[in-house]
Order: structure tokens, then C-alpha cells, then sequence
């Protein structure tokens, strides 16, 4: 599998983790609001070693590590609007929000193919 693919992937869980690890304290799933502490120090080693793996994929396809920083925060900033959308009803269709997320789609590609 490509390096950037796997990066992108990589990155993806690390967020998709965090979210639940920091917002599941709000959703009205009543497992994840009453155990938001424990879920979030379960989630800790899997983010960071997730977190590793992703940098070390990303650092050897970009040789740069501003270029994985970028797609880290390019992907973070996909992954909590959907999130947050579907599990707390906040609306991800909101002029700012649609084009912060327009511009990390333009971070990733930029850093990923220039």
C-alpha cells in the first residue's frame, strides 16, 4: 500500500480515537458519557502508538516532518466535523466550517503531492 495512503489511514484512526477518547463525555449514549474518563485512558496507548506509526509513514513518504504535520491537521480537521455531526447533531454545514474543511483537503494534497 502506498506510504501516503497508509498515512492517511494511520492518522484517520488516531483522530477518529481522540474524538471518542475527548468528546464521548457529550453523547447521549449513555455507555460512553458515564465512562468518558476510563474510555479515554483505554484509548491512550492506541493513539499514541497509532500516532507513531502514522508519523514514521508519513516522515518516510514526505522526508518532511511540517509535510506530516499538515496532513495530521488536514485529517483531524475531516474527521471531527463528520464525528461531530453524526454523534452530537451538530451541523457540519456552516459556510466557515465547509470551507476549513475544503482548505484541509487543499493542506493534504498540497503537502502530499508538491
Amino acid at each position: 500500500m502506498n506510504s501516503l495512503v497508509s498515512t492517511f489511514i494511520l492518522f484517520t484512526l488516531v483522530h477518529v480515537l481522540i474524538w471518542f477518547g475527548t468528546n464521548s463525555q457529550f453523547t447521549s449514549i449513555e455507555a460512553l458519557s458515564k465512562n468518558a474518563l476510563a474510555i479515554n485512558i483505554i484509548l491512550a496507548i492506541p493513539i499514541s502508538v497509532l500516532g507513531l506509526y502514522a508519523t514514521r509513514t508519513g516522515y518516510s513518504y514526505t522526508e518532511s516532518m511540517w509535510s506530516v504535520r499538515f496532513i495530521a491537521f488536514g485529517t483531524s480537521y475531516l474527521v471531527f466535523p463528520v464525528l461531530t455531526w453524526f454523534l452530537l447533531g451538530e451541523s457540519m454545514f456552516h459556510f466557515k466550517t465547509i470551507l476549513c474543511i475544503s482548505l484541509s483537503i487543499a493542506i493534504i494534497l498540497i503537502q502530499a503531492y508538491m
